[in-house]
């Protein structure tokens, strides 16, 4: 009877953990951004709790989402053991931010420490709990936050724009992802790839969807059905503080944005069932 009990208490555990995702790719300019923000916005209005990372030295997730990244501690306070995860946290109305700064850009020279590839996944521990999903946006770097980010999550989804130079971004991430599943993190698995900035009339879109499948099929996973289209409300909502779903909810990329977001929690869903 203890030891039923002991495992009924497990599986709680294991389920009570937030699911955690990192949107990944080497190239900049690719939609990492704008996918982390819709994501954190769109699953907190369905009330899950949500906690949104930024771990690229730009800082344009918090500054996507309202925050003023100069003036307040950041992910580096924490990943330099000067302030605790929960200390940095702010609460917004499209869900809790980590914000990040141009601080964080010393991070390959100053995370020097044994371990370091841990320093993320040991902060987040604190705090996992808490949510229903935590996710992180990445430098497009292939770099020790980058790997630090692969090490804490479940699930990479790589965000991809139609066009060769992206194509060749994605590539390169197998190495990287096959290193740190084979070190650090053997559950670690790429959930698919989102086509962004997408145009369906164009040869070119059409094109790289096929030659994304190819490389979707070299990581081992698939290329995401919903395709995010293009639209001006992209470029605007950043500088209102806020995810494209709420600043224009009518707009392509936020019906598609909307659609993503229920094909990868059905996704997950079944994964954890």
């Amino acid at each position: 009877m203890r030891n039923h009990s002991a495992h009924i208490m497990f599986v709680w555990e294991v389920f009570s953990l937030a699911y955690i995702i990192t949107l990944t790719n080497q190239k900049g300019g690719v939609g990492k951004t704008t996918t982390c923000s819709s994501l954190i916005s769109g699953l907190a209005a369905q009330n899950k709790k949500v906690l949104g990372i930024d771990l690229d030295p730009q800082g344009n997730l918090g500054f996507s989402l309202g925050i003023e990244i100069d003036d307040c501690p950041t992910i580096y306070d924490a990943m330099k053991n000067h302030s605790s995860l929960t200390e940095i946290i702010q609460h917004t109305d499209f869900g809790d931010i980590i914000p990040s700064n141009i601080l964080l850009s010393g991070a390959e020279l100053e995370f020097n420490r044994a371990g370091r590839e841990f320093i993320l996944k040991n902060l987040i521990a604190s705090v996992e709990n808490d949510y229903d999903y935590i996710i992180i946006d990445t430098p497009p770097a292939l770099n020790i936050l980058t790997v630090n980010a692969y090490v804490a999550s479940d699930a990479l989804i790589i965000p991809m724009a139609p066009e060769i130079l992206s194509l060749l971004g994605v590539s390169q991430l197998k190495e990287t992802v096959d290193t740190v599943k084979k070190f650090y993190n053997n559950h670690l698995e790429v959930l698919g790839i989102l086509l962004t900035r997408y145009n369906s009339r164009l040869n070119l879109s059409k094109e790289v969807c096929e030659m994304a499948e190819n490389i979707a099929s070299q990581l081992d996973t698939h290329v995401f059905d919903t395709k995010i289209r293009t639209g001006v409300a992209v470029a605007e909502a950043p500088a209102h503080g806020e995810s494209v779903l709420t600043y224009a909810p009518k707009s392509n990329p936020a019906a598609d944005y909307t659609h993503f977001m229920n094909e990868l929690t059905d996704k997950i869903s079944a994964i954890r069932n």
